[in-house]
Order: structure tokens, then C-alpha cells, then sequence
């Protein structure tokens, strides 16, 4: 499993997407006004994602 770290843009849920804000044991805080559409979906501006539930769409490649 990969784990996130700060600056990861991750999906989850669905096709929802984030920016990592912090990374935590077992999970990940993100901010979702990196979407577009954030406006539309009238949600929070961040929330926690557990690790087994995102894929990285784009990373620090290493």
C-alpha cells in the first residue's frame, strides 16, 4: 500500500479529489476545494481519508 504525503493530489470516493494537507497513522487530511466543481457539491472544505480507501492520481515521484 502507498501511503500519501503532503502535496499528493488523491481520489477517493467515487471520483472525488484532494490535496493532502497532513498525513496521520492512518489516514490522510485533504482539501477538496482542489476540485473544480467544490463550489457545486456544497461540502466541507476538508476531511480525512482512511489510507486504504484513496489511489495517488499525482505524486512526489521519487
Amino acid at each position: 500500500m502507498n501511503i500519501a504525503e503532503v502535496g499528493n493530489i488523491i481520489e477517493f470516493k467515487d471520483g472525488l479529489q484532494g490535496i493532502v494537507e497532513k498525513v496521520n497513522e492512518n489516514s490522510v487530511i485533504v482539501d477538496l476545494t482542489y476540485m473544480e466543481n467544490f463550489d457545486e457539491l456544497e461540502m466541507e472544505e476538508k476531511t480525512v481519508v482512511n489510507h486504504k480507501r484513496y489511489k495517488i492520481i499525482h505524486g512526489n515521484e521519487k
